[in-house]
């Protein structure tokens, strides 16, 4: 009886390991999940839970089939049996051919994992490069064809995909045909640490395009705002199958996240290799040359993260306010009360903190559009954070900024803590980041003896190199490809930008020719002082900061002109200027948008019924502009200097003062500061 149990579980065993059983067994295996070129752990073959007859007791579903490992023949099989049968006959004890057996069942299931790594490998290697060619031979050839047409400049094409063309290269004809060539031969070259190993350092062309992305993904935001002919290109491909219903900017970003993948994939794959493995040593130096490249990836992903953030931010806004750029960064955003000046009520404000300014923001209630309206910009520079008692209202501190002082109320004391310990740590980062660029703009002056004062324009000074600084040294606004770009300025070396390298004087070092200089060197050279700068700017060049600081009224109002739409401007009538109007896109612009001399002007002060609420007109001959303010009593202030200045009176005598925007009363049922 024992004999014929023993046989029968011999025909058991020998019929789990038919060929046709494990072939079949084997088909799970090799439909293999990918999503998002990652593998899914969970997609594993069934579990055959069996009964063994030898002991009889059920076994626990773990039994994983022999898949894609190579099957023994039935002659080797059976050779094997009969080996163990006469070990068993030599003294070997049950548990340890049990031992023995296990052993074998694990070092098949690693097998069949490292080549289950393998073919993810080259199963997403293949999807990628189909994603290179669509950023390759789609996208980049597409928008050069419409650059050479004139539309816009090409070398701004080649910015956006930097190096691509290489990439696609290197990875179509050599890294993907490698990987096709070994599976193929797995059975008798069961390893991929060698094809890594040789090809890795070639992955340092990744740098190149890396370390331009911030600036590309600038780039595409910038013109497809602004050049229709780039839009259109962009977004007919991105209406085709091949784009899969994703932006430019999505597809982008894919070669930046494809090494970090090759490191999380060979990771695991050193994991499942033991470490006597011939492809051990291949594997472990080719981790290491991944490794180092995927921590620029992972520093640019982060990066990607938040600008993505950051246009929502934008969006979240109405789109109003510029704040998408990599050198913003969110630090912390939330729900806040703010407490009125006038009567101490607390007003529901939402507030975004970034690394250099505060975004002070009113919520608007509607279901699509923009949830907020931002009230003030309070800059880093200078802000204060003072912690203020109110019986009234506990958890309350004060932030006072160069723009404005706003007294807050948080929902707790933690809450109340967590706002201070953000802020305060973002002004102490700003003031360091501030300080080591001064420093080491000190230092290098220190190296390279900066031209002196006297000196200006009678010997040729250092150019301090483009790469040295991030943003223009003079106003330090961050340089960008293609709204502020880096100049220098021939008299000192500074890096500056447009805008403050927009003056020429007469260098005696280079002849007496008529170059570029910045603002400073404009005025130490030719003898120009402030005052007399003013007079030689432009009437449309007066900066609106200057002008708001010293006006009679200042205050945001509608305007439109003619049958155009209403539009938002800030409106300030001087007092050095008081029978004029500028009106500036914003209160910082360093630039009117338009300016209207008021002498003469027709003021209608009763408003249309298709008219905005508290409207107002002027009118002269065919000119129409009409002006719409946020509650009636503004309307009046500007009333009141506006009818003077149209007869060419001026607002004077010891009760006048400038009305501002701090000035305006809140409306009685709903402040909103």
């Amino acid at each position: 009886m024992a004999a014929q149990n023993q046989m029968e579980c011999e025909e058991e065993k020998a019929a789990t390991l038919s060929p046709d059983t494990s072939i079949q067994a084997s088909e799970p295996l090799l439909d293999m999940h990918i999503v998002n070129g990652e593998r899914d752990e969970t997609a594993t073959a069934p579990a055959s839970p069996t009964t063994d007859s030898c002991d009889g007791n059920a076994s626990d579903g773990s039994y994983r089939t022999p898949g894609i490992g190579p099957v023994l023949p039935l002659e080797e099989r059976g050779a094997e049996t009969e080996t163990k049968v006469q070990e068993r006959e030599n003294g070997e004890s049950p548990l340890e051919l049990e031992q023995l057996d296990q052993h074998h069942e694990m070092k098949e299931t690693n097998e069949q994992k490292l080549h289950k790594i393998a073919n993810e490998l080259l199963l997403t290697e293949r999807a990628y490069v189909n994603r290179l060619d669509l950023l390759d031979q789609v996208f980049y050839c597409k928008l050069l064809e419409e650059a050479n047409r004139g539309s816009f400049p090409a070398e701004m094409v080649n910015k956006i995909f930097s190096n691509i063309s290489s990439i696609n290269a290197f990875h179509s004809k050599f890294l993907l045909p490698e990987l096709e060539k070994r599976m193929k031969e797995w059975e008798t070259t069961p390893r991929i640490g060698d094809i890594l190993q040789k090809l890795a350092p070639f992955l340092k062309m990744y740098g190149e395009y890396v370390k331009g992305f911030d600036n590309a993904m600038e780039l595409v935001k910038n013109m497809t705002e602004r050049i229709p002919q780039f839009k259109s290109v962009v977004e007919e491909i991105q209406k085709q199958k091949i784009c899969g219903s994703l932006t430019l900017q999505h597809h982008m970003l894919e070669p930046v996240q494809r090494i970090p993948r090759y490191e999380m994939l060979l990771k695991d794959y050193l994991r499942k290799l033991p470490p006597d493995s011939l492809d051990w040593n291949d594997a472990k130096k080719s981790l290491e040359i991944i490794s180092t490249a995927a921590s620029h990836s992972n520093s640019a992903i982060r990066k990607m993260e938040n600008l993505k953030k950051l246009l929502e931010i934008y969006e979240m806004l109405g789109e109003e306010e510029d704040i998408v750029n990599p050198s913003n960064e969110l630090i912390k955003e939330g729900q806040i009360l703010k407490l009125a000046a006038r009567n101490t009520s607390a007003q529901e404000r939402y507030l975004f903190l970034f690394n250099n300014m505060l975004l002070y923001c009113v919520p608007k209630f509607s279901l699509v559009g923009s949830k907020f309206t931002v009230r003030t910009r309070v800059g880093i520079d200078g802000m204060k954070i003072v912690e203020t008692q109110n019986e009234e209202y506990p958890h309350t501190f004060q932030v006072s900024g160069k723009e404005r002082t706003l007294e807050l109320q948080a929902s707790s004391a933690q809450d109340k803590e967590e706002w201070i310990k953000a802020l305060q740590e973002t002004i102490d980062a700003f003031h360091q980041r501030h300080e080591t660029f001064r420093n080491a703009i000190a230092k290098d002056n220190d190296i390279h003896s900066e031209v002196s004062t006297a000196e200006l324009g009678k010997r040729a000074p250092r150019w301090i190199r483009d790469n040295e600084v991030t943003m223009c040294m003079k106003c330090k606004e961050p340089f960008n490809a293609l709204t502020r770009r880096r100049h220098h300025c021939r008299a000192c070396g500074y890096v500056v930008c447009w805008k403050c390298s927009d003056y020429k004087a007469q260098l005696e070092y280079d002849g007496g020719k008529l170059s570029k200089v910045c603002k400073d060197c404009y005025q130490i050279i030719s003898g120009f002082t402030d005052s007399e700068e003013k007079k030689r700017k432009g009437i449309l060049e007066i900066e609106s900061a200057e002008v708001s600081g010293n006006s009679v009224v200042c205050s945001f109002l509608q305007y439109m002109e003619k049958s155009k739409p209403w539009q938002k401007a800030w409106c300030v009538i001087p007092k050095q200027d008081p029978l004029v109007l500028y009106m500036y896109g914003a209160p910082q612009d360093v630039r009117a948008q338009a300016t209207i001399p008021l002498l003469g002007y027709v003021v209608d002060e009763m408003p249309r019924s298709a008219d905005l609420p508290h409207s107002f007109k002027l009118t002269q001959s065919k000119s129409v502009h009409s002006f719409a303010a946020d509650s009636e009593e503004l309307k009046q202030k500007w009333l009141k200097v506006i009818l003077l200045a149209v007869t060419g009176e001026t607002p004077g005598g010891p009760n006048e003062h400038p009305a501002t925007l701090d000035d305006h009363p809140e409306p009685k049922k709903k402040s909103e500061c």
